[in-house]
């Protein structure tokens, strides 16, 4: 990787992160003042919107975004098409869904699906808003702004969020958390950018796109809908307390885990499309970005796992601690799961998107399998069903990536393989402070969290490893340039 892409990248994935985790940290404080306000059934309810919401967002999209961002250089015409078909499609959706939420909430038995169902799914056009802003920041590195516009919008929805919940207006504030966190990021960005849908629409330039786009969209598209098969079926066959239980452990983890892959592909993505010619570059920048992001995520992962109980009992309502094992599970995905999207990254930069679609068709008929097998047991042969297969789509997306790439695929476990070790060791460092710790939770919580950085880090360092010297290296630039 050229020095000079290097450093924006650098730079972007900073940003990013810090943005990814400021909000992953105020979204954190946010649910847990909800979750001791409301009832496990009220998330239920929510669980079983966000399910249908989340397929349509793939739908309103439906690739081009990524088209632009991949293209060399896309006309003026082809950014007011895509947002005309954004807001259109998205408008087209929120009709039907809540056309349809009266059926929704007979099915499964959750009458205020239907009440909620006019104001959640207003995250629809208001995500329309966003998808071309957002594009054109990606596209001009533009992530420090980017970051602190999503971050202002996470503190301003949240604020609302739990005010509403402290008047006693319940299960609304989660809605409306929704739908303002997306207004809030659109007005921002139309104030402070300065794209403008002023050139003609041209039919034309999305079938252009189409071809590419409605690739990436199956995929995506069959990607949300698996994900949230889980909350669909199990909304129908168990209570709304049980799901509400599993789709909290669910959101806590992914609050560090989609965070901080949303920030690493956002910048990646671009990155690697400028270099998806240069094989050598190429290659050794998947090895890196496979290996930062390993070296970030690992120990989260791990360390949210190994912490579980105490966070539970320190900071939520006695109702919520059936929600521990379920998120002590959930949360190993996280150590295959960053290393599958990375992989799949390559995928999408050097492919034509139809081995994308034919991977999804095999990993989607796994997941098929798993989900017959464990749904019908119990919830928690649901988690770890997705902890199977987490680990059997990274096993097929690297794969298949090394058709697209010259690295060597021993190279590539050797470079993973020591971040693995050391956050394991980690966490059983954590474990263990946990059996032998007097004290209360919160006391315990604390010193778990010191301890587990403490041996990390100092395992990184008395090793040597090689993504530890690269981020020390890193920080040491970023932080001269911003001293001079």
């Amino acid at each position: 990787m050229e020095q000079a892409l290097r450093d924006r990248v650098a730079r972007g994935v900073a940003w990013s992160l810090a943005e990814r985790i400021g909000t992953a940290l105020v979204q954190m404080a946010v649910r847990i003042v909800l979750l001791n306000l409301l009832l496990p059934e009220d998330l239920g309810v929510v669980a079983i919107l966000l399910a249908f919401a989340t397929v349509a967002l793939v739908v309103v999209d439906s690739g081009f975004s990524q088209t632009l961002i991949r293209g060399a250089d896309p006309a003026a015409s082809d950014f007011k098409s895509v947002f005309v078909f954004n807001l259109a499609v998205s408008l087209l959706l929120y009709g039907l869904l809540v056309a349809s939420s009266p059926w929704v909430a007979r099915c499964y038995d959750m009458p205020l699906v239907a009440s909620l169902a006019p104001l959640f799914y207003l995250v629809l056009p208001a995500n329309a808003l966003c998808v071309i802003q957002t594009t054109l920041f990606v596209r001009r590195f533009r992530f420090a702004l980017l970051s602190k516009v999503t971050f202002a919008a996470s503190v301003a929805s949240g604020a609302v969020a739990v005010a509403m919940a402290l008047a006693g207006c319940g299960i609304w504030s989660v809605a409306a958390q929704q739908v303002l966190m997306l207004l809030f990021r659109a007005a921002l960005l139309w104030t402070l950018g300065d794209w403008r849908p002023s050139a003609p629409f041209d039919l034309g330039a999305l079938r252009r796109m189409a071809p590419f786009s409605l690739r990436l969209m199956a995929t995506d598209l069959i990607a949300a809908l698996y994900n949230k098969i889980p909350q669909l079926f199990l909304g129908s066959m168990y209570a709304p307390r049980t799901l509400g239980y599993y789709d909290q452990a669910q959101k806590l983890k992914e609050l560090p885990l989609t965070s901080t892959m949303s920030a690493v592909q956002s910048v990646v993505f671009p990155a690697l499309s400028r270099v998806r010619d240069d094989a050598p570059k190429l290659a050794e920048s998947y090895r890196q970005v496979a290996m930062m992001t390993a070296f970030a995520l690992f120990p989260v992962m791990l360390g949210l796992s190994a912490v579980a109980p105490d966070l539970f009992a320190a900071l939520l309502a006695p109702k919520w601690r059936p929600t521990v094992p379920y998120l002590e599970a959930a949360c190993l995905v996280g150590l295959f799961y960053p290393v599958a999207m990375v992989a799949y990254n390559l995928l999408k930069v050097r492919s034509d998107g139809a081995i994308i679609v034919r991977l999804e068709v095999v990993k989607k008929l796994l997941l098929t399998a798993v989900f017959a097998l464990t749904i019908p047991r119990s919830v928690m042969a649901v988690v770890w069903g997705l902890v199977l297969f987490a680990f059997l789509e990274m096993a097929i997306n690297l794969c298949a990536a090394q058709r697209f790439t010259t690295l060597p695929f021993g190279r590539l476990v050797r470079t993973l393989l020591p971040v693995a070790l050391l956050s394991g060791a980690m966490y059983v460092a954590v474990r263990f402070t946990a059996a032998v710790l007097p004290g209360g939770p919160l006391l315990r919580l604390l010193c778990e969290l010191a301890v587990g950085a403490a041996v990390y880090f100092a395992l990184a360092a008395a090793f040597r490893l090689e993504a530890f010297r690269i981020a020390r290296s890193m920080l040491r630039a970023q932080l001269q340039k911003g001293t001079r």
